[in-house]
């Protein structure tokens, strides 16, 4: 019979206790410092812009309507003076090629300038940040207010921050409805309390979209959510301009005295004070080296020049430079003659022309559009006289922001003629069926399919034309 296995202990084997190791690392809240500077104001510029823009353009009117609105339902999207229809997605597609486009040129010239600047995350992380410090105070204050136990005043403190967060952020998906529902029927809605089912959901849900986003989540958002950061690193290049920290300069880094001789004591310009950490949104050591947490929003720089400002020592530790730049010694004019390199020269003249031709595109474009369709009820009949007809229906849409009358015209076989109205009148941005019904000799063509057009033309606006091909079918 088998024996029973030992017991470890009666073997002599070693007992290893069991550890348990998370997978994730615990969130820890940052508490950035808030920092002045030329960055810094250029960081508050784009915001003051970005924000006039998104708030206001939804205000503005145009020829007596919103000037930009995506009407989803009457599938119109009317910017200024231009109105688009589900026919020219094609425009749509220009504009998303552009925009990657123009992402990739920024990116391969300067790193992650939309990232900290003009992000949406970044944006309403600067504003929700400052109301934060308005009323809690400064990363200290910040500190040492969460550290606190709870009492009437905190619980006052923190409800009056969430109330205004809620508040910007309730406004933020109002307004975000509003460029697809006209903004003052909303406001009407609002007011009335007769908002209707997706409005309401979509406010709330773009409202509570920001509020959590820039509330709590911030640079988790950046972290593990944007796909940007995993993706940057292929389009950064040594010649690339990024947020660097000159580690010749500031290694050995210590502690010191403002008055002493660091460079006599074998130390860097780095003091190891840590401001440039405390400032950073994301919480990362820029001293490390390039980090994909990295959003390039360079408050550390600014903290860095205040520093070596207090320290009488020059400004750039922490600074706008390349890969290239700090092994070689660069300076700026060398650093500018290097941003002009094969990529950015491919990308700026690829840009530049899909650009260009969307700009012509634009402007030729005709405020004229017809589709042709033939009414598959009837393919041919004979009517009086011995004649052939075929019946056609065009659609026919007015993109001009004016009622006109078209002349309908057809050429492509010898006599052909149009036996129904040939004037019509079509509103202001609107699409009309029209009937058409086309007659001609059985021995003007072939048996079977023959190819006629369809001519179109504005009244007064000679210049205003489509041809439009079709078949005529001769039994």
């Amino acid at each position: 019979m088998a024996q029973p296995a030992p017991k470890p202990e009666q073997s002599g084997a070693k007992i290893i206790p069991i550890q348990e190791a998370s997978l994730y690392e615990a969130h820890k809240k940052i508490y950035a410092r808030s920092v002045t500077g030329v960055f810094a104001t250029w960081r508050w510029a784009l915001v003051w812009i970005t924000q006039a823009l998104y708030y206001g353009l939804c205000w503005l009117e145009w020829n007596g309507r919103q000037a930009v609105l995506f009407d989803l339902v009457e599938r119109k999207f009317y910017v200024f003076g231009l109105v688009f229809w589900p026919q020219d997605v094609f425009y749509l597609a220009i504009l998303l090629i552009i925009s990657a486009l123009a992402l990739f040129l920024f990116t391969a010239v300067a790193g992650r300038l939309f990232c900290g600047y003009a992000c949406p995350q970044t944006v309403y992380t600067e504003i929700f940040m400052w109301v934060e410090k308005l009323i809690e105070g400064d990363r200290a204050a910040r500190m040492k207010f969460d550290a606190a136990p709870m009492t009437s005043a905190k619980l006052v403190r923190k409800a009056a921050k969430h109330t205004i967060w809620v508040a910007i952020a309730l406004w933020t998906g109002f307004t975000f409805v509003g460029y697809f529902t006209p903004i003052r029927t909303l406001a009407g809605s609002v007011m009335g309390w007769q908002l209707g089912p997706w409005e309401t959901f979509w406010i709330f849900f773009y409202g509570f979209a920001t509020w959590g986003n820039a509330g709590f989540m911030r640079e988790q958002v950046c972290k593990y959510m944007c796909p940007y950061a995993r993706f940057q690193g292929v389009m950064f290049d040594p010649d690339t301009l990024i947020v660097t920290y000159d580690a010749e300069r500031g290694e050995p880094r210590g502690a010191r005295s403002k008055k002493a001789d660091h460079r006599a004591a074998g130390k860097g310009d780095c003091v190891d004070c840590g401001i440039c950490v405390q400032v950073c949104p994301t919480g990362i050591d820029i001293r490390d080296g390039l980090q994909n947490e990295c959003i390039g929003c360079t408050a550390c720089i600014d903290a860095s020049d205040q520093v070596m400002d207090k320290m009488s020592y020059p400004r750039g530790l922490i600074r706008y430079s390349t890969e290239h730049a700090l092994a070689e010694h660069w300076g700026g004019k060398e650093i500018v003659r290097h941003i002009l390199r094969p990529r950015t020269l491919l990308y700026g003249a690829i840009l530049s022309a899909i650009v260009i031709a969307a700009a012509v595109g634009l402007t030729m474009r005709q405020p004229l559009k017809v589709d042709v369709i033939r009414d598959r009820a009837m393919l041919t009949r004979e009517v009086e006289g011995g004649l052939v007809e075929n019946v056609y229906r065009l659609q026919i849409m007015n993109l001009a922001e004016e009622p006109r009358r078209f002349a309908l015209a057809v050429t492509g076989l010898d006599g052909v003629q149009i036996a129904s109205e040939r004037i019509v009148e079509i509103p202001a941005a609107a699409m009309q069926a029209v009937s058409v019904r086309v007659r001609v000799a059985p021995d003007a063509g072939k048996r079977g399919s023959n190819r006629i057009h369809f001519e179109v033309r504005a009244l007064n606006h000679d210049d205003v034309f489509v041809r439009e091909k079709a078949s005529f079918l001769l039994p």
